[in-house]
């Protein structure tokens, strides 16, 4: 039995254009990592929470009941702790508000966490439920598009219908997402509240077909088809204007070859698909076309079948 234990949980794609709220990508290299320690206590606390740049967080709360990582750790530890309570040590690597699922990260690390206290810790299908408690919190819904491919890594298919089942898809060869983070926020809760609550029939249907044939395209190996449907054609519309720098983004991705270009998640994050060879040039094209409109960003190129969250100590 563990005294401690520290996760690490990967940042996502949310949406991946063709799905919003059902699909979702994780991604390699930037994430949130949170430490649980066993307390004599019965509750779920936090000591700390630390930002990007190593101090002590501006922003997040130290208060538990008001903290994406914490709700979602103490959802757990009320179901399965064995004894005693436990206290968390936040440390974001995802920015805030940034259409990377940071509170999904920081949820998903923290429930890996704690379950890393057990004897006998859980598989990762038993800890949905409980990070969804805490992004539930943070972004006002309930979807698993960030939390579930965080958790258990490459492409998830997550719709709300089959929860808290979800289905992990096959992902292309020679494919790399590329994933511009411009120095801009977007609040995703306010976000959806902005969007339409309907949409027309033939637009509905448009968008299904978008989803089956990207699904069938990945695991066929079709990098045409991939391109032919890696749209989206409900959300981005309502969403793009927010960011003013997406219009040159995706332009850009789109001239140096991306099978698609889109918001991810809520944004201001911009995501494009491209083969494997031309990931790195692209994401350059895509930091230029950026920094152009005058807004500074940072960039990641990830493989498709990224690994999910781990504990690491």
């Amino acid at each position: 039995m563990a005294d401690r234990a520290t996760a690490f949980a990967p940042a996502s794609i949310g949406n991946l254009a063709v799905g919003f709220d059902m699909l979702g990508l994780a991604l390699d290299g930037v994430g949130d990592r949170v430490e649980a320690r066993r307390t004599d206590g019965e509750a779920i606390t936090i000591d700390a929470v630390y930002g990007l740049d190593g101090e002590p967080h501006p922003y997040l709360p130290t208060d538990a009941d008001s903290n994406t990582a914490s709700i979602a750790a103490q959802s757990f530890w009320q179901a399965h702790g064995d004894r005693g309570g436990a206290a968390l040590t936040i440390r974001k690597g995802v920015p805030l508000q940034s259409g990377m699922g940071s509170s999904a990260a920081s949820a998903v690390a923290a429930v890996v966490a704690v379950n890393g206290l057990l004897e006998e810790p859980l598989p990762p299908a038993k800890l949905l439920a409980h990070a969804l408690e805490g992004e539930q919190y943070a972004s006002g819904g309930l979807h698993a598009d960030n939390v579930a491919p965080s958790l258990f890594g490459g492409m998830i298919l997550c719709p709300e219908s089959l929860l808290p089942d979800t289905v992990s898809l096959a992902v292309p060869e020679g494919i790399s997402a590329v994933l511009l983070h411009p120095e801009l926020q977007v609040n995703t809760a306010q976000a959806r509240k902005r969007l339409l609550r309907s949409v027309s029939l033939p637009l509905w249907l448009e968008q299904q077909g978008y989803l089956a044939t990207f699904i069938a395209a990945c695991a066929a190996n079709d990098h045409a088809l991939i391109a032919r449907s890696l749209k989206d054609v409900v959300i981005e519309p309502q969403r793009a204007e927010a960011v003013s720098c997406f219009e040159a983004v995706r332009d850009a991705a789109m001239r140096g070859g991306a099978a698609g270009c889109s918001l991810s998640g809520s944004g201001p994050s911009i995501f494009a698909l491209v083969a494997t060879a031309r990931a790195g040039n692209l994401a350059t094209s895509m930091e230029q076309a950026c920094r152009a409109m005058g807004i500074e960003c940072q960039s990641w190129v990830s493989s498709m079948s990224a690994p999910g969250a781990r504990v690491e100590a």
